[in-house]
């Protein structure tokens, strides 16, 4: 049997006509909604998370890495200190959910090794620890025996090691499984169940656009009839946000796709357990990750590419990226050789022109006025690229602070309005846009 092209089990049918009444309105059912919904659950409020394929997105096909000291990319540095505290918070962020109730996150304190193959790979290997080191990060060097006493079964060819201790992970199919669970948990009383939603919080549709009532947004318009009426919106749908109608005059959300292949291969028993280390590898200068999971399977993954395969849809998966990810894992790992491979997965990570997160509320600006505040009822949450698991602790405790009117001026920088230009975001919303010239939006183009 061919491998499969994966994709989740669907949700239930939707219903068609109802208003929903909800505090919080999370649009977006990927890593990133889900966190921010129970983060707004956990806070007292009643949540409705919209999404017509909750977890079918990057959320999905994301290996899962939470690697703030990997992750550190050249003229990427703004980002350490978002990433190092949302890493911060992981440990606390799993541990509650399952006292919350959830099963198994996935979760895993494992370490990295960070390998190089050749000379080349060394020196860049080198060059990015002395980057790493400069911001306080630690990246310990080790020898190539070193590294194959911890994993035997690294080739002896590799040109060098770096253990990197605080780099983990989980498995993100498991943790929105387990924040699904967790919402779907409502305390007698504790009026936080939505009538009218899939397990008191779910609402298996598309959201087409904003509602607005007064100056302020007051909800969304599904889809397929009905409305959600929430007192704040969350707008965490991954690519799909800057299409979405009804947002504020003048607010730019440039988002554009990076798609990656991603492989998930299962380990004979013979080479039980491949790995006990996440290896984040390079191999003649392209980048590749080799992720263990307890279940006796490994995710391999790295490729990047920003242009769909023609014809095929966003959920395309690359032949070369295939090849390309199986013989570089093989020249780290030779036993990758042995391995099954299970699935080809391929989705499309919502980035922005600095890579960096669309995360906060939307600030207005009034002609010869200046800042007039921000638009009420409206938090804005996407954009999260390469990081998104890794940040959805953070982006579900900020967005927590927001919806509490608190604001930490570090973030400040990740303004949803940006990109949008001085003195152009207003306060109204956007006219309608002509939905009928347009193509259904993919629900797999949604990200965490």
């Amino acid at each position: 049997m061919p491998p499969a092209i994966s994709s989740p089990p669907g949700p239930a049918p939707a219903s068609t006509a109802a208003v929903l009444h909800a505090d919080v309105a999370v649009i977006g059912g990927g890593v990133i909604g889900h966190a921010v919904a129970w983060e707004a659950r956990r806070s007292g409020r009643s949540v409705v998370l919209i999404d017509d394929a909750p977890g079918n997105g990057a959320s999905w096909a994301a290996a899962g890495m939470l690697a703030p000291v990997s992750e550190l990319h050249y003229q990427e540095e703004d980002l350490l200190e978002l990433m190092l505290a949302s890493s911060g918070l992981w440990p606390a962020f799993a541990a509650d959910l399952a006292l919350a109730g959830a099963g198994d996150t996935g979760y895993l304190t494992t370490p990295t090794l960070a390998i190089g193959a050749d000379a080349a790979d060394r020196r860049a290997l080198m060059d990015l620890r002395a980057v790493q080191q400069a911001s306080g990060l630690v990246v310990e060097p080790l020898t190539v025996r070193e590294a194959r006493t911890r994993e035997s079964l690294l080739s002896p060819a590799i040109s060098c090691a770096l253990d990197i201790p605080a780099d983990h992970q989980v498995d993100p199919r498991k943790l929105v499984a387990c924040l699904q669970e967790v919402l779907a948990i409502h305390e007698p009383g504790a009026g936080t169940a939505v009538a009218g939603a899939r397990g008191g919080f779910a609402v298996d549709q598309r959201a087409a656009s904003l509602l607005w009532e007064d100056g302020r947004v007051s909800g969304a318009r599904l889809a397929h009839g009905g409305s959600v009426q929430a007192g704040e919106t969350i707008v965490a749908n991954g690519l799909q946000a800057g299409s979405l109608d009804g947002l504020p005059v003048g607010l730019h959300l440039p988002l554009r796709p990076v798609y990656g292949d991603i492989l998930r291969l299962a380990v004979p028993r013979h080479l039980r357990q491949l790995l006990t280390s996440t290896v984040r590898g390079m191999v003649h200068g392209v980048p590749v990750y080799i992720v263990p999971r307890q279940d006796g399977t490994v995710v391999i993954g790295a490729t990047q590419r920003e242009d769909a395969l023609a014809g095929t849809g966003d959920a395309a998966v690359s032949a070369g990226g295939v090849y390309q990810l199986l013989r570089d894992a093989q020249v780290l790992v030779p036993a990758v050789s042995e391995l099954e491979l299970l699935e080809c997965t391929a989705r499309a990570r919502p980035a922005t022109p600095d890579n960096a997160p669309l995360l906060g509320r939307v600030p207005v600006s009034a002609p010869g006025r200046g800042n007039a505040g921000n638009v009420a009822g409206l938090i804005v949450a996407t954009g999260f690229f390469r990081h998104g698991v890794l940040l959805a602790p953070a982006a579900a405790a900020i967005c927590r602070d927001l919806l509490d009117g608190r604001t930490d001026p570090r973030w400040g920088a990740l303004s949803p309005a940006r990109f949008s230009g001085k003195h152009h975001v207003a306060g109204t919303q956007s006219p309608p846009k002509d939905i009928s010239s347009m193509k259904d939006l993919d629900p797999q183009k949604e990200s965490a």
